[in-house]
């Protein structure tokens, strides 16, 4: 304790002030670098989540006591117990999904119930498992689900149905493949609904229409990719761009074709009749004054017959005649355009220099017969495939080297931090802890020492005193002129100093460097005691 108060009474008010600034920054730098390092890093839990759900979220970490940091509508974490928070938090049913399911009918109760309260329960609640299902595809954030179905009661048989789903998604959009899925899901668990009268819609694209009906845009792609296929085994991965345009038909259209033959006759009807009638009837005797007589006889007349028979038949014939009808629905092609560019490819000068010529013909030929076997080439239709070889331009060394990512980009960035501080605080000790110390130590030995302008010694001061004699003051010119000069001390060299006045010239560096002259003077002193 004695050895700091001696040092710190040896220092002047400037040297004070600077250890004093060296320490408060030290510490300053100290409790920045504990408290970075203490820190939690802090990770994503959850966003984008509704705001109701959002405060239960927030209570459910406040109850297991993690540390927390709200930014928008995205909630934060520390890094290390954000897997453990997120199973305690869905053994708790959050993030709650916000919709309800079959639990709406446990509530319900047989008395003061109606049948339209219980249909109106049933048919939400159908809604809200419906819902339920589609939230856990992957990509979907939000689903909302609205059932349109017509009671059937009493003598009303119309039991149509429709419905519609509204999705928000977390990354791209609902595929057409989705789209039909989530069509059969909901028309399976409605009775009487059918896929037709399901709409899917994306909250930020619109309606998603199903492959039949739709763009075609994942036909094109579908397609594009198979002449990528194709042609990169051969040109190479990146040197070849194809661009495909599919035109489809957007409309429904119904042909109804009736063509007449009169060359052919068919029989259409036949009519066969036939009639037969025959009758016979005996002849009776002339009325006389006998026929009345009881006894009398009356001779009888001569019989007569007669039979008639008609036969009768009718044909009919029409002209020969064929109908067809033809229904054309959405999603056929109607026309298909192929744009390809191929890459040049690297031809060697005499000269032995190198450069990209295009392709030779025949093996554009050969690509373009690919490309149409592989995109199914109509020319009835109208379309149109077009193969060029041009030169692709080259991306500069600047480009190159900006793709390719270094150490720096694998590091995160608290972590970068947290070894810039490390960095800056070393440098902070050394300049202005470790730096006055050694000044104060290389000041202290050049005690006893002169300064050397001939450069073959040390810079420093040499010992000015010897076996013989001590020089004391004050001090004498041919004093002095002997130190200066060196000429009565033994085994030392002559000085060579330029032609001045020497009591001016030690003047001078006494002036310029007061410290170090209190020092020597002091050194001086201290040796002229111990020698008594």
């Amino acid at each position: 304790m004695q050895k700091l108060q001696d040092y710190w009474s040896e220092r002047s008010p400037r040297q004070r002030t600077i250890l004093v600034g060296a320490f408060l920054a030290a510490f300053l730098a100290v409790s920045a670098f504990s408290w970075l390092v203490n820190r939690p890093n802090m990770a994503l839990l959850y966003a984008g989540l509704d705001p109701t759900v959002a405060g239960q979220v927030i209570a459910g970490i406040e109850r297991a006591g993690v540390p927390y940091l709200v930014r928008g509508d995205s909630i934060y974490v520390d890094a290390v117990q954000r897997d453990r928070l997120r199973m305690d938090l869905a053994a708790e049913g959050l993030p709650a999904s916000g919709t309800a399911g079959y639990e709406l009918l446990d509530g319900m109760s047989g008395f003061g119930t109606t049948s339209q309260m219980f249909d109106a329960a049933y048919w939400r609640a159908k809604e809200g498992e419906l819902a339920r299902t589609i939230l856990a595809l992957p990509n979907v954030k939000s689903a909302r689900v609205h059932l349109a179905v017509t009671q059937g009661r009493g003598y009303r048989r119309d039991d149509s149905a429709s419905a519609s789903v509204t999705l928000t998604t977390a990354t791209g959009p609902i595929s057409q493949a989705q789209a039909r899925s989530l069509k059969y899901l909901i028309s399976s668990g409605v009775p009487g609904l059918l896929p037709e009268a399901v709409t899917v819609i994306d909250s930020e694209r619109g309606v998603v229409a199903d492959g039949q009906d739709g763009t075609g845009t994942e036909r094109a792609d579908a397609m594009k990719h198979n002449v990528e296929r194709i042609l990169e085994p051969h040109v190479g991965l990146g040197n070849a761009i194809v661009e495909l345009n599919l035109d489809l038909v957007t409309e429904s259209e119904v042909v109804t074709e009736q063509r007449f033959n009169p060359q052919e006759t068919a029989k259409i009807s036949e009519l066969v009749e036939e009639t037969s009638d025959q009758s016979s009837s005996g002849g009776s005797p002339a009325v006389t004054a006998a026929s009345n007589l009881p006894d009398g006889s009356a001779a009888g007349g001569d019989p007569s017959k007669s039979s008639r028979s008609e036969n009768r038949q009718q044909s009919n014939y029409e002209v020969s005649k064929s109908v067809r009808e033809v229904s054309r629905q959405p999603g056929s092609v109607k026309r298909l355009s192929v744009a390809v560019l191929v890459n040049g490819i690297v031809q060697t000068a005499a000269d032995g220099s190198t450069s990209m010529v295009p392709r030779p013909d025949a093996e554009i030929e050969t690509l373009r017969e690919l490309v149409a076997s592989a995109v199914g080439f109509d020319p009835a239709r109208g379309d149109q495939i077009t193969v060029k070889s041009l030169p692709f331009a080259e991306l500069g060394t600047e480009g190159t080297l900006a793709t390719q990512g270094g150490w720096l980009d694998r590091l995160e960035l608290n972590a970068l931090l947290k070894l810039m501080l490390i960095g800056f605080f070393a440098v902070a000790v050394a300049a202005l802890i470790l730096r006055p110390i050694l000044r104060g130590r290389q000041a202290g030995q050049t005690g006893n020492r002169l300064l050397d302008d001939s450069g073959a010694g040390p810079m420093g001061l040499t010992a000015l005193t010897s076996d013989a004699a001590v020089i004391e003051p004050p001090f004498s010119q041919a004093g002095l002129d002997a130190t200066l000069i060196g000429s009565d001390l033994p085994g030392k060299a002559p000085l060579s100093l330029p032609p001045a006045d020497p009591v001016a010239r030690l003047r001078g560096m006494m002036k310029d460097r007061q410290e170090e002259s209190l020092k020597i003077l002091s050194g001086w002193i201290d040796e002229k005691e111990k020698a008594h």
